[in-house]
C-alpha cells in the first residue's frame, strides 16, 4: 500500500469550511493557540505556513509620475466637486461702487493672497464684495442689449480709454510676429509689451483729470500695476482670467475715483470691454499667447471669462435665441458681432479643432440650460468660485488704498 501523498504547501487562502462525514459533528472554528498568534508566518485559521509579501520599499517610486504637475488642470472628479461648490455659492448681486473720499494716501499695491483662506477672505471682504458687485452691475447694465444698441454718449474718461485701446491694437500691426517654430509664445510680444510699459504713465495721465486739486493724478502709482497686468505676462508670454480680472479691477479703481459712473456702465461693456476683447484676441492670434493657468478641457475657456458673463446677460429674454442656439452655425455667423457670448463660441470653434462637445464640454453642458437668465446667474457664481477664489488665479492680485486689504 502506497503512502498518502504529502500535503501541498500552504498558500495565503485557506478553506473557510470543510466537508465532514455524516457521523461526525460539524467542525467548530476555535481560537488559534497563543503560539500561532505570535507567529506572523503561520495562518491564524489552520496553522499552516504562509508566505507574506515582502515589506514595501519606502524608496520605491510609484508606477506613474507625471512629467509636469498641472496647476489647475482638473480631472473629472475634481470638476464635480467644483461644480458642487458653485451650486452652493450665492448669486452675486449688483452693488454701487463706494467712492474713495479724500484725503488720498496712494501707495504701490502689493500681493496679499497666498492661500485658499486668503482668497476666501478676499471675496467676503469689503473689496471683494464690492468688486464682484461691480462686475454684476456691469452685467445687469447690458441685459437685453446688443453691442450696436445706442448707449449714453461716451464720457471723456471712456473716450480716452477707447482711443488708448485703439492705439494698442495698431501697435500689433507695427510689431509683426517673429519667425519661430514653437506653437506658443512669440517673442515679439515682449517688444509690444515693452512699448506699452514705456507709454503707460502718459496713458494714465490722459485719463485722469488735469485738475490736481484733489491729488487724483497721484493715483497713477496704484493704477499702473493693474493696467500693465491687464494684457498678459511678457516673460511667460501668456494670458488668462487673472489678467482679465486686472482689467476689470482697473475699471473698478476708476469707478472708485469717480471717473466712471453708473450711467456709463452700458458703454463700459459695449464700447470699452468689447474693444479690450478685440485687442486681446488679436494678441492671442498674432503672438500665440499661451493660456495662463487654464483648466484645459475641464474649464470654460482658455483665456476669458467675463465675456461669457456679459454675453449671457445680453441674451436674457431673447425671443428666438436660446442657450442651445450656440450649436447653430448660421446664428453664430450672423449674430456673433452683436452678442459677446456668441462671439466667444465662434472664436473657440475657429481656433479649436474637433467636436465641440469634446474640446469644450462645459460650454456644451451649459447649452442645455433652459434659459439665459439661469446661464447668467450661473456664470456670476462660477466667476466668484472659479476665478476670485482660486489661488493660482488671484495670487497675483494687488491691494493698495483703492482696493484695500482688510
Amino acid at each position: 500500500m502506497e503512502p498518502p501523498p504529502s500535503s501541498p504547501p500552504h498558500s495565503h487562502s485557506c478553506p473557510t469550511t470543510t466537508t465532514s462525514s455524516s457521523d461526525s459533528p460539524p467542525p467548530r472554528i476555535a481560537t488559534p493557540p497563543p503560539h500561532l498568534l505570535s507567529n506572523p508566518t503561520t495562518c491564524c485559521k489552520c496553522g499552516g505556513p504562509t508566505h507574506p509579501p515582502p515589506p514595501p520599499d519606502p524608496t520605491s517610486l510609484p508606477s506613474y509620475i507625471p512629467i509636469r504637475y498641472p496647476a489647475i488642470n482638473l480631472p473629472p472628479d475634481s470638476t464635480t466637486r467644483s461644480q458642487q461648490s458653485i451650486i452652493l455659492t450665492p448669486v452675486p448681486q449688483p452693488r454701487p461702487v463706494p467712492p474713495l473720499s479724500p484725503p488720498f494716501h496712494f501707495f504701490p499695491p502689493v500681493k496679499r493672497i497666498t492661500s485658499p483662506s486668503d482668497a476666501s477672505h478676499f471675496v467676503n471682504s469689503f473689496s471683494g464684495t464690492h468688486f464682484l458687485g461691480f462686475v454684476a452691475f456691469l452685467s445687469h447694465s447690458i441685459r437685453g442689449c446688443k453691442i450696436s444698441d445706442p448707449c449714453p454718449p461716451l464720457s471723456p474718461t471712456l473716450s480716452q480709454i477707447v482711443s488708448i485701446l485703439d492705439a494698442l491694437i495698431s501697435w500689433v500691426d507695427e510689431i509683426p510676429p517673429a519667425p519661430q517654430t514653437s506653437r506658443y509664445g512669440n517673442l515679439s510680444f515682449r517688444q509690444w509689451h515693452e512699448r506699452l510699459t514705456q507709454h503707460s504713465n502718459s496713458f494714465m495721465l490722459q485719463i485722469l483729470p488735469s485738475d490736481d486739486s484733489d491729488q487724483i493724478r497721484d493715483s497713477t502709482i496704484e493704477l499702473l500695476p493693474y493696467f500693465l497686468d491687464s494684457f498678459g505676462n511678457p516673460f511667460r508670454i501668456d494670458y488668462g482670467t487673472g489678467h482679465e480680472t486686472n482689467f476689470a479691477a482697473w475699471l473698478f479703481c476708476l469707478a472708485r475715483l469717480g471717473l466712471i459712473k453708473e450711467e456709463d456702465y452700458q458703454s463700459v461693456v459695449s464700447r470699452v470691454f468689447v474693444k479690450y476683447l478685440d485687442l486681446m484676441r488679436k494678441l492671442q492670434l498674432v503672438y500665440t499667447l499661451e493660456p495662463a493657468g487654464s483648466h484645459g478641457v475641464w474649464g470654460l475657456d482658455d483665456y476669458h471669462f467675463l465675456p461669457f458673463v456679459f454675453g449671457s446677460a445680453q441674451l436674457i429674454d431673447h425671443k428666438y435665441m436660446k442657450p442651445k442656439s450656440i450649436h447653430n452655425d448660421d446664428i453664430l455667423e450672423n449674430f456673433s458681432h452683436e452678442y459677446m457670448y456668441l462671439s466667444c463660441i465662434a472664436f473657440i470653434k475657429k481656433v479649436k479643432k474637433g467636436p465641440f462637445a469634446e474640446h469644450s464640454p462645459m460650454l456644451d453642458d451649459i447649452s442645455g440650460v433652459p434659459n439665459w437668465n439661469k446661464v447668467n446667474s450661473g456664470m456670476l457664481k462660477m466667476y466668484r468660485a472659479e476665478v476670485l477664489e482660486k489661488v493660482p488665479v488671484v495670487q497675483h492680485f494687488l491691494f493698495g488704498s483703492i482696493i484695500p486689504w482688510e
